[in-house]
């Protein structure tokens, strides 16, 4: 699962977690590490292809949005874009409690620089599209429906 900040990856996430899937939010813990080369975060790819190698328990739900991401496509069954107009996820950020990310004018800046440049990307390359300003138990259900 893939978006811009502010999409509800992490809450989703939960919702599936609470339903006995397998969860791993790639923004969390020792999943990536910075890039010079990109100028950003990368996904660490001895770990995720030690995780997706693993073909026992339940399906596993993998969030995150960075630039070497696509690598491992064709080693997922589905890559879902939570999406959300830009009003809609700059007002969940300014809210949100969980982190400072994107609370900042900058941050702000980059996030729409993000929407305009990212997303049609990840559009492209998703498999799958999923409303984010739906109700969060929607948003499960159908993220559910595709694992």
């Amino acid at each position: 699962m893939t978006g811009m900040s502010g999409t509800g990856k992490s809450t989703a996430l939960a919702g599936l977690e609470r339903r006995g899937f397998d969860v791993v939010d790639t923004d969390e813990g020792e999943w990536t590490e910075w890039s010079d080369a990109t100028g950003g975060h990368v996904w660490r790819e001895d770990r995720v292809a030690e995780l997706l190698a693993q073909e026992e328990g339940p399906t596993l739900y993998v969030s995150g949005t960075v630039s070497n991401q696509g690598r491992f496509y064709p080693q997922f069954d589905a890559v879902v874009l939570l999406s959300a107009p830009a009003d809609v996820l700059l007002r969940r950020i300014a809210t949100r409690t969980t982190n400072d990310y994107g609370k900042s004018a900058d941050g702000r800046d980059l996030i729409l620089r993000h929407i305009a440049e990212v997303e049609p990307l990840l559009r492209a390359t998703c498999t799958h599209e999923v409303d984010a300003t739906q109700p969060v138990a929607v948003v499960v259900e159908q993220l559910a429906g595709i694992g």
